[in-house]
């Protein structure tokens, strides 16, 4: 359910608690190191050294990286030099709040090279699937099914949880079961494929700034639904097609897959607005945030 805590009650006391008897001792650190600016990326271990910071009045700049302000950035927020936000988000615009996009690592540009590298001919569609360092169990499971008399090629990074099952299944010639890629390669897998099925977390900032046209299956349990949101941010930009974890079937996956493949003209259209979604300068402008508090 959309806002709905899934934190065991008594666990969250706890974090709250430990969260609270930090403060002094990040208050003693940022003072022993005479830091001239904090910057905070959410989630409970900034609050304590974010709230020392106002109580030692050092600048702080906070980063969003999700299609919801977090509890921690919305305490934080009213302390904050700049609040820097992957995505718009309905009632933080102006003032403190700044769309940067989410810093990611520079990517790719010799989409030739990097097909070469994957041994992808010049006129070859290639799918690339993933997951996440475990993998996504209803994608993984979906993607074998429905692309396995397909004759496009599947890159399928399918995360460690579910490699050994996967790998024992007999899988046609052109489909590369990859238990994980480091990421130099993955960024080069992204840009040379043709089309990405994938979840909808960070890593749409990835897509994005590497041109892909994607079909998103959020991960239906992420807190606040914020995957569902970084979803629909795809999908209004004309960048995404998104098919909810519930729905999602080996009919349904290889039905959209033929529909974006067998259509060159709407897979260089979405490719198009997923180009402009990027913020390939959300980390320089992160940064000169960060030096902009120092200085004021």
């Amino acid at each position: 359910m959309r806002g709905i805590s899934r934190t065991n009650p008594l666990a969250a006391a706890g974090a709250l608690g430990m969260a609270a008897a930090a403060v002094p001792r990040a208050r003693s650190l940022l003072a022993a190191s005479a830091a001239d600016a904090v910057l905070g990326a959410g989630g409970y271990v900034a609050a304590p050294v974010g709230l020392a910071a106002a109580m030692l009045r050092i600048p702080l700049v906070l980063t969003e990286a999700d299609s919801h302000l977090g509890l921690a950035n919305r305490a934080l927020a009213p302390f904050a030099r700049r609040v820097c936000l992957s995505f718009p988000i309905a009632g933080r615009e102006g003032g403190r709040y700044r769309v940067t996009g989410r810093p990611i690592a520079p990517v790719p540009r010799d989409r030739a090279a990097a097909r070469d590298s994957f041994g992808l001919g010049s006129e070859e569609q290639c799918v690339l699937v993933f997951g996440g360092s475990l993998g996504a169990r209803s994608i993984n499971h979906a993607a074998v099914e429905a692309f396995a008399d397909r004759s496009f090629r599947v890159l399928h990074v399918c995360g460690s949880r579910d490699h050994a099952d996967l790998a024992s299944r007999e899988l046609r010639e052109g489909y590369e079961l990859i238990e994980l890629l480091p990421p130099a390669r993955f960024a080069e897998a992204l840009i040379a494929a043709d089309l990405v099925v994938a979840r909808a977390g960070g890593s749409v900032f990835e897509i994005a700034a590497s041109g892909d046209p994607a079909i998103l299956v959020p991960y239906p349990h992420a807190a606040a639904d914020h995957q569902e949101g970084n979803a629909e941010w795809m999908a209004r930009g004309g960048a995404a097609v998104v098919i909810p974890d519930g729905e999602l079937d080996a009919a349904r996956l290889a039905a959209e897959a033929d529909a974006l493949l067998g259509d060159r003209e709407r897979l260089a259209a979405m490719a198009a607005a997923s180009r402009a979604l990027a913020r390939p300068d959300a980390a320089r402008d992160v940064a000169g945030e960060l030096l902009a508090a120092v200085g004021g």
